[in-house]
């Protein structure tokens, strides 16, 4: 717990440490020696806990409970061991899947995907923009230039949206009219070296029937200015703003024109949107600047694979914690006779086998939510992600943890018996 606390210290100030060889090795070690000192603890635990209660209570319930894990205190480690490691690791857990996060996750509110629009079937570039997680969507191309001229000739940029979709795509959009071209300005960014207003630049066109046409498209005057928050530019400051409208019906650009869609930067969304483009066109190539797209499809299989973890683990803590249980009311099946020859109840018995059983058990988790979530914290510390205290998770681990509790409750229920049976104290 000492490294533990001491990462933690040193990322709450501004001095972060990074993933070190030092670190590579203490967290590691701290993590198995307070998952060890847990279990370790719990027995320890126990004896304090039962003899300061037994000594102060007034229940004859809860006396008995408590004078049996003082005399065994070892039994607590059976049945309990299982369910607080399951739930300090649950926490640990959790922690690892946020620096995955991190580490695939754009940094910047939007996620921009660009494909050639040569890939985009016919028809589709509506559909593409209609997909679920989709904000907007805009054709992006470059004026023509003669591939045996001489290199560095004069070009500009465009973008083929309407008023509407532009808005759609980017934070700040002003003095748009709809139908009519523009320049793009972007606050503090130099304009394009050619974007000039009055200048002409062609631009080759071609329909789904394969027929050509050549369009000369004019620098205007006007401007709007443009920001889409990001730091991925979908456009950059100079590019002229072409209605569709101003096109030729049912022409696109021919040469250098790719389809900009634009949606949130969210894990979710991003898979989201990638499948709906794969169901429209499942060979087409997309670029999405900022994210690793191999990354977020490794971070959901590993998360599935911690989840069948996770409930394994659960399950088999469970049928442990049964296991155990039936197994030490087995072996106090004479002392519980002996009790109900002297005249206690099965309900007061009941009630013993639940106390002795939940107690500990209650203290070895809230002890497992602590230590884990501090475990968690200095291991995001040390991993030099942005996310140091995921205050998010700690509701989910303490339902986690009543759940458990409630289990073991109800599991204890059925183990005394109403029965008398002699035979079990005759030789005592």
């Amino acid at each position: 717990m000492g490294i533990v606390a001491g990462y933690c210290v040193i990322g709450a100030t501004e001095q972060v440490p990074t993933d070190t060889s030092i670190s590579a090795i203490l967290m590691p070690l701290a993590v198995m020696l307070v998952g060890a000192g847990l279990v370790l603890s719990l027995p320890i635990l126990s004896r304090l806990l039962a003899r300061r209660v037994a000594r102060t209570t007034g229940s004859l319930s809860l006396s008995l409970a408590m004078r049996r894990n003082e005399m065994d205190p070892g039994g607590t480690l059976r049945v309990a061991a299982g369910l607080v490691l399951l739930v300090f690791a649950a926490s640990l857990t959790q922690g690892v899947l946020i620096e995955l996060n991190q580490v695939s996750k754009n940094t910047s509110p939007v996620q921009l995907y660009t494909m050639a629009l040569e890939d985009v079937p016919v028809g589709k570039e509506q559909a593409l923009g209609n997909v679920p997680g989709v904000r907007g969507h805009a054709i992006l191309a470059e004026s023509w230039t003669d591939p045996e001229g001489e290199e560095g000739a004069a070009n500009v940029n465009v973008v083929i949206a309407t008023c509407d979709q532009l808005r759609k795509l980017a934070s700040v959009v002003d003095n748009c009219v709809d139908g009519r071209s523009a320049r793009l300005m972007i606050p503090d960014r130099l304009y394009d070296v050619y974007s000039k207003p009055g200048g002409q630049f062609p631009f080759h066109l071609r329909n789904s029937a394969g027929q050509r046409r050549v369009v000369m498209v004019r620098v205007p005057r006007e401007t709007v200015r443009y920001h889409d928050g990001s730091t991925v530019q979908m456009a950059g400051s100079g590019d002229v703003l072409i209605p569709p409208s101003s096109l030729p019906v049912g022409f696109l650009p021919e040469e250098n024109a790719t389809l900009a869609v634009m949606s949130s930067s969210a894990p979710d969304a991003v898979r989201s949107v990638l499948e709906g483009i794969a169901a429209i066109n499942p060979v087409i190539e997309v670029e999405t600047p900022g994210v690793d797209t191999a990354g977020l499809q490794q971070i959901a299989v590993i998360k599935t694979l911690l989840t069948v973890g996770m409930v394994l683990g659960l399950i088999i803590g469970v049928a442990a914690y049964l296991v155990a249980a039936t197994d030490r009311a087995v072996e106090r099946r004479p002392q519980v006779t002996a009790l109900t020859l002297l005249g206690a109840r099965p309900r007061t018995l009941q009630a013993v086998q639940v106390a002795q059983v939940v107690l500990p058990l209650a203290i070895g988790l809230l002890l497992a939510v602590v230590t884990g979530k501090m475990t968690e914290s200095g291991y995001l510390v040390t991993g030099g992600g942005a996310v140091f205290w995921d205050g998010a998770g700690v509701p989910l681990l303490l339902v986690s943890a009543l759940g458990v509790v409630v289990v073991a409750a109800l599991g204890s229920l059925p183990l005394i018996g109403r029965r008398i049976d002699p035979e079990l104290i005759r030789r005592d």
